[in-house]
């Protein structure tokens, strides 16, 4: 209902723009659901955007349009469903529409099933959402958790609005991170046969790399104690990564998360793709040598002071490799790149972005989310974690204490950006107080009214005799389905879908409480059957999307 009315609203607007003497250009506008009926069905602010562009009162433009409306509702049958326009305050356009074409919404939601809410939003549009990305030093913390959850959440809306998707792991299996696994596991190792060892000052103490050691003492014996310490602590790095990639990617499928390529950064320094990108931005003529380092300067494209790409040593700095990297993105032909990273890559995102300017790609097709910290309480007091003392509270560890569904609702349910308190109490409630419990419990609900009716949901019934506020409401609210998907799709904020969620959830709870669905009255029940099953459809797709079950019994 939204698409026809903004379809007719684009055309009268550009028709009225040549009375009017100026271009409308650009013109983006929001259409709603009016929350009350004396303000109509749908309500948009089209008139204040026009105004704007053509310096004319936002109220006289709305005249004009309301005016341009009606007369082509007269001169167009496909018009009909709109009853009546109004102009309502200093310029909103009020439109009414008629119960027929509002419950026409059920036959397509039935119709369409799981494909509803899919949209052509995306299409053409070629996508990598890059997420998690933790180093395989260690378990998968909450803090990745809440980006597993947000990125795929992201990836699978994006899918269904037309994109096309890639969800990319990118492995840190190189570096100074990995090389102190290797030593602190090393170390670990050599205590294994009571061996004196020295354990790096910096290295993990988490009670993991003592499992770690073992396993690898039960498979190489003792093996190792024959070989040079450098090869041996090699050998132990090796392991140790591949060990806990296999813990990582067990722990992201308990909750539902799988990627589609994992890049190794290792394979940058196998193709000499970190030098070959160096080069390419000293033959831009954006590289310089100052003190023995190579630098990049990035305060031409809007960084607050130049980078070190190469110290004086002959190391690379972590800009490097991360700029070959998203060069190789753009390379395998991607028109956007998404990023999921914590709140200590913040100062990080102008600098790769400056790379990427430099290396001639537009910043706009570089997105980076920032994902605040998750803090956790029990019982109102905080649980306290620290991971370089390995008092971490693991991904896996909050998944079997409140379950996968309730761990990903309760990640994705804030903005990104916004710091979270996870209340474990309140996420293994089973009661309304638990948003993902409302959820599930909902479609539950009406799981169990199609079979208390005894009936299969009909094809085909008179849904003019669904004519309560309750029934319209209802309906209306199932509409606005495809737009919260294409809003959590162009803003890359899932959280929006899981708030339409529970106001669609609300909405058929007050419908519920108002209205029975199995009557006397069989023509009646038929459409409400029908109604509710659209209901049920769209919140098992929302849920979908979120990664999050739908039961139908609880």
């Amino acid at each position: 209902m939204e698409q026809k009315i903004r379809h007719i609203l684009d055309a009268i607007i550009q028709e009225l723009a040549a009375g009017w003497g100026a271009p409308v250009q650009d013109l983006t506008y929001d259409i709603q659901v009016s929350k009350d009926p004396a303000h109509g069905d749908y309500a948009a602010n089209a008139a204040f955007k026009v105004a704007r562009q053509v310096r004319k009162a936002p109220k006289a433009v709305a005249e004009e349009i309301k005016t341009a409306v009606l007369a082509r509702r007269r001169e167009k049958k496909e018009l009909a469903f709109i009853t009546r326009v109004e102009v309502a305050g200093a310029g909103f356009l009020n439109f009414y529409v008629s119960q027929d074409s509002v419950s026409s919404l059920i036959d397509v939601v039935l119709r369409q099933d799981e494909r509803y809410g899919e949209s052509e939003f995306g299409a053409g549009k070629k996508v990598v959402v890059e997420f998690v990305s933790a180093n395989p030093t260690g378990p998968l913390t909450i803090a990745h958790g809440r980006q597993a959850a947000i990125g795929d959440s992201l990836v699978r809306i994006l899918r269904h609005t037309g994109h096309d998707v890639t969800a990319e792991y990118y492995l840190n299996d190189a570096g100074r991170q990995m090389n102190l696994l290797g030593a602190s596991v090393w170390a670990r190792y050599l205590e294994e046969f009571e061996m004196e060892s020295v354990f790096p000052e910096d290295g993990y103490h988490g009670s993991y790399i003592r499992d770690i050691a073992k396993a690898l003492a039960a498979q190489r014996k003792d093996e190792l104690l024959s070989r040079s310490p450098e090869e041996a602590i090699q050998q132990a790095r090796l392991f140790a990564g591949e060990t806990m990639m296999e813990l990582i990617r067990k722990d992201l499928a308990a909750i539902d998360v799988s990627f589609d390529h994992y890049f190794s950064e290792s394979t940058l320094y196998e193709k000499d793709a970190v030098e070959k990108t160096l080069e390419l931005l000293r033959e831009k003529g954006h590289l310089y040598e100052q003190d023995g380092a190579l630098w990049f300067r990035s305060t031409a494209f809007g960084d607050d002071k130049d980078r070190v790409v190469k110290k004086s040593t002959g190391e690379y700095t972590y800009l490097a490799p991360d700029i070959a990297y998203h060069l190789s993105k753009f390379q395998r032909g991607f028109d956007q790149v998404i990023n999921l990273w914590g709140p200590d890559h913040h100062s990080y995102v102008t600098r790769l972005k400056a790379a990427c300017q430099a290396l001639g790609y537009n910043e706009k097709q570089i997105h980076v989310l920032i994902v605040q910290l998750t803090t956790l309480y029990r019982g109102g007091v905080q649980v306290r974690m620290s991971t370089r003392a390995g008092e971490f509270v693991t991904l896996e560890a909050l998944r079997q204490e409140v379950g996968p569904d309730a761990a990903r609702f309760f990640f994705i349910m804030r903005r990104v950006e916004t710091p979270l308190d996870f209340d474990l109490e309140l996420a293994k409630k089973k009661s309304d107080e638990n948003p993902v419990y409302y959820l599930q419990y909902a479609h539950a609900r009406i799981a169990s009214l199609i079979r208390f009716s005894g009936r299969a949901v009909p094809k085909s019934a008179d849904l003019a005799r669904l004519n309560t506020p309750q029934d319209l409401d209802l309906i209306k609210t199932i509409s606005e389905f495809p737009k919260a998907l294409v809003q959590a799709s162009q803003m890359s904020e899932p959280y929006r879908l899981a708030d339409y969620l529970r106001e669609l959830a609300a909405t058929f709870h007050r419908f519920y409480a108002h209205a029975r669905v199995v009557t006397e009255d069989e023509a009646l029940t038929a459409a409400r059957l029908m109604l509710v099953e659209a209901a049920r459809i769209t919140l098992r797709n929302g849920l979908r999307l979120l990664g999050i079950s739908q039961p139908e019994s609880m």
